[in-house]
């Protein structure tokens, strides 16, 4: 019986965090699973279309994958997904998985989970995103964000810094309701006078770079502007081993 497992994420353009925060997953799933086809997939068709473009650069769509599967007569395969939250991405691809075996023969697919989804995720994820902060300094994540369900994950997971005695963690989106705007007159009302800033995205891709440090109304300068200091730390969670950890526990899962 020959086996696959489809590792799958939104994808990204900027190649040296691609490197850091997801094909280095990719290479630990390898690593493991020696006797299994391994397939890459970005569920943006944009990004598979420039990367392709600029470097030849080999990943596919969801289709194309299950396409390689069936010409390596596969009947089984684990998706493993490296979304943050089960949201519109990963309901997007669950579509799919559905929509594609519409027409075509059944395959036995397992669809593992992403990063933040049992219970125990947000515990996990708490013990590997812990810093030490002294009492005028604190930490502000940059979500991606969506809709309301997102917002709500987000906020149970600062719920949770907040039971562990991390008072000064704070979790905001782009596209939430709870943006920086919200967050900063918190921080003031603490006095914290420095943060450290970082995505809570896998990749510290275009979000990051753009809307979190660089762009004009960029979190950083909004921080700045209210006399907060900031260090800005560009490292995406995919990049973090506690958090690649949590990700191969979802994998194995499957299994069992």
């Amino acid at each position: 019986m020959k086996k696959a497992i489809i590792i799958a994420s939104f994808g990204t353009s900027h190649k040296e965090t691609r490197k850091l925060c997801i094909e280095s997953i990719e290479e630990r799933i390898k690593e493991k699973y020696r006797n299994f086809l391994i397939l890459r997939v970005f569920t943006s068709q944009i990004i598979i279309n420039r990367i392709r473009e600029r470097e030849n650069y080999l990943v596919y769509s969801l289709s194309e994958a299950f396409g390689k599967i069936r010409e390596n007569k596969v009947n089984t395969v684990y998706l493993t997904p490296l979304f943050i939250l089960p949201g519109k991405e990963y309901r997007k691809l669950t579509g799919q998985v559905q929509e594609f075996f519409k027409g075509n023969p059944p395959i036995d697919v397992q669809i593992g989970s992403p990063l933040l989804f049992h219970d125990m995720d947000y515990d996990k994820v708490v013990e590997g995103l812990s810093f030490g902060l002294e009492s005028e300094e604190g930490i502000v994540f940059m979500g991606h964000g969506s809709d309301s369900f997102a917002d709500k994950c987000y906020e149970k997971l600062e719920g949770r810094f907040r039971h562990r005695g991390y008072e000064n963690i704070f979790i905001g989106s782009l596209k939430g309701n709870r943006t920086i705007d919200n967050i900063i007159p918190v921080l003031k009302k603490k006095n914290i006078k420095r943060v450290r800033l970082m995505p809570f995205m896998l990749v510290a891709g275009k979000h990051a770079i753009d809307d979190m440090m660089a762009g004009e109304n960029s979190w950083e300068k909004k921080l700045l502007s209210q006399g907060i200091k900031v260090e800005v730390l560009l490292k995406g969670l995919g990049q973090i081993r506690s958090i690649q950890d949590i990700y191969m526990d979802h994998l194995g899962k499957l299994f069992t």
